[in-house]
């Protein structure tokens, strides 16, 4: 294929605003899966994705067009949707010429479209803006053609108005890919240097890098070399996305594909790297990803100490899948030996602890989220820790700084005032607000972007469920870390049975910690299932208890055997039973703690 006749693009949109669906008629009218193979959100291949009906990983696939008497080949990557998996998305970015900015016409700009656009700027990308879903009886084409022109400054005859799902508008939208993304400007005779994008293991054929080859090209069979960890490999098999893996002899410059590379060892191909040829080697890497800080922490550990070895080669396995993830080993007197992982979000802990538990058959527990803290001790110098269990005591430090995140919330404009005392409530900081209607059309109902600065730990908790509920389902947020900020910040922690759950710990603002500590002990107190003894629970900062509870013992009737007699032959065989079996299950008892326990600090109000 010519270089001047292939084009790659991708498609960034909010959650929900039909990414998949206009992938799926792409993929129908370009026929490049036959009508017998193709599913609904055929690009989705994950079990998970088609479950909950978002996608997670970004995926590839070839498609071949006709125009103007001239075969085109477009390589579209289709991105996911949620703040949690921005990193998939910024990657694509850096692989592609241009964009499609998809816009629902119904729900019209939102928090993720305007995050996306800014990645596809920094890009320095060809957009394309369309709006979508204009088969929907409530779609308001002329609003959200208007917010697209205020925000973004793109002309009126430049949007092209969609219905991904009947295919309204879609031939034009291929034609217009055609005519305003431009082809690959690799130089073809240069040394290979080829992008990975993504990545995954197969059992068989070893780690298969997803490339896009910048400059040069490569053939099946020759020998290559990855430049950031210096590992050579021979292709054993290349090829394309169909979106399966369609063999050829190699792949050229501009083209999008993957690389079989026969290597075991998952640490040698890394996302971000570049790969070149071993006998002309290139001297210049291109410049890969800027390495994502995760946001979000918490302990993984296997409920059977003996598959800890299985886990950790699972993590290594899906890292090479999911770059975002973040793994340290660490130990917990009450769990054993596990691992700290760091996430994007909540969403995406959930995703990678799903996955781990169905594609590796493991059984796990994960503890409860939290963020990073930075400690400033004594002599100056800064400590940073990811566990509660890990703060050291107040008189070992001066000073704790927790992260800050700016925060971005579209709504309409009648839950500006319940947004507002949400976020009075979490310590968050009013910044500015602006309607993105323009003057001319602004109403009471008109949607407004409000940005407030906030601690992110509280952003974790429960969030977005309040901020959706508190607005009928219309807001929509999006968050970018800032500079961590000095509070006054304490350790709760949770005794059970007198014994300190290091897995239980949380690190919380002192003016809320009494009404935490409180609120967990008496969660705790339901979940916690009761024994043959009673069960003290109890929330403590240092020496002092803030609040204490017991999960009541289960009664083995001894009075059965008494039929009748005086009242202090049952006194004393209550007597018995608890000065001996009660006493002795006491101090010998293990108290297991159920997954839902570990969780319960998500489900405070």
């Amino acid at each position: 294929m010519e270089q001047t006749n292939l084009r790659n693009f991708c498609i960034i949109a909010h959650i929900d605003h039909g990414k998949s669906t206009l992938a799926d008629r792409l993929i129908e009218i370009t026929g490049a899966v036959s009508e017998r193979n193709m599913t609904a959100q055929h690009l989705d291949t994950m079990e998970l994705e088609q479950e909950r009906g978002i996608t997670i990983k970004a995926q590839a696939i070839r498609l071949s067009y006709n125009s103007d008497g001239q075969k085109y080949q477009l390589n579209l990557i289709d991105t996911p949707g949620h703040v949690d998996f921005s990193y998939e998305v910024s990657r694509s970015l850096a692989a592609c010429e241009g964009t499609i900015l998809l816009v629902d016409a119904t729900q019209g700009i939102q928090a993720q479209t305007l995050a996306n656009v800014y990645l596809a700027m920094e890009n320095d990308l060809e957009i394309i803006p369309v709006i979508n879903k204009l088969d929907l009886p409530a779609a308001e084409p002329e609003r959200v053609k208007q917010e697209l022109i205020s925000t973004f400054g793109f002309k009126e005859n430049e949007i092209l108005n969609i219905s991904a799902k009947t295919g309204d508008g879609v031939e034009a939208l291929l034609e217009e890919i055609i005519y305003k993304i431009p082809a690959p400007k690799g130089i073809t005779h240069d040394p290979l240097r080829a992008l990975i994008f993504d990545s995954k293991y197969d059992p068989y054929k070893g780690v298969v890098a997803y490339i896009r080859t910048m400059h040069g090209s490569l053939q099946q069979g020759e020998k290559v070399r990855f430049m950031g960890t210096d590992q050579s490999a021979e292709i054993i098999e290349s090829g394309y996305f169909s979106p399966i893996l369609e063999k050829t002899n190699g792949l050229y410059t501009g083209e999008v594909g993957y690389v079989a590379t026969g290597l075991k060892d998952v640490r040698s191909v890394t996302v971000g790297d570049t790969m070149t040829t071993l006998k002309n080697s290139s001297k210049i890497p291109l410049p890969g990803y800027e390495p994502q800080n995760p946001m979000v922490f918490t302990g993984i550990y296997p409920t059977e100490g003996e598959d800890y070895p299985l886990l950790r080669e699972a993590l290594e396995k899906l890292r090479l899948n999911d770059a975002a993830l973040f793994f340290e080993p660490e130990s917990s007197a009450a769990l054993g030996f596990g691992f700290r992982c760091g996430f994007l979000g909540l969403l995406h802990m959930d995703i990678i602890q799903e996955r781990l538990e169905r594609e590796y058959d493991l059984n796990l527990i994960a503890t409860a989220p939290s963020v990073s803290y930075e400690i400033k001790l004594h002599d100056k110098s800064i400590v940073k820790i990811e566990n509660p269990s890990k703060l050291p005591v107040s008189n070992e430090y001066t000073d704790i700084f927790e992260p800050w995140v700016s925060i971005n919330i579209i709504t309409p404009s009648k839950f500006i005032g319940v947004i507002m005392d949400l976020v009075i409530n979490k310590r968050g900081e009013y910044k500015r607000m602006e309607y993105l209607e323009s003057k001319s059309v602004e109403t009471s109902d008109g949607r407004v972007l409000i940005d407030y600065e906030m601690p992110l730990s509280e952003i974790l908790i429960d969030f977005h469920d309040k901020l959706k509920s508190g607005t009928q389902g219309y807001a929509s947020m999006d968050y970018n870390l800032i500079e961590p900020r000095s509070s006054n910040l304490v350790k709760v922690d949770i005794l059970v049975n007198h014994e300190n759950v290091d897995a239980l710990s949380m690190i919380a603002h002192k003016d809320k910690a009494s009404i935490l500590g409180k609120s967990l002990v008496e969660k705790l107190q339901e979940l916690i299932p009761r024994q043959m003894f009673p069960i003290p629970i109890q929330a403590a900062i240092g020496g002092k208890i803030l609040a204490r509870t017991n999960v009541k013992a289960l009664r083995k009737n001894v009075l059965a055997k008494c039929y009748g007699g005086d009242v202090t032959r049952k006194r004393k065989l209550l007597e018995q039973q608890k000065k001996g079996k009660k006493k002795r299950m006491k101090m010998i008892g293990a108290i297991e703690i159920p997954q839902d326990a570990f969780m319960a600090v998500l489900k405070l109000d």
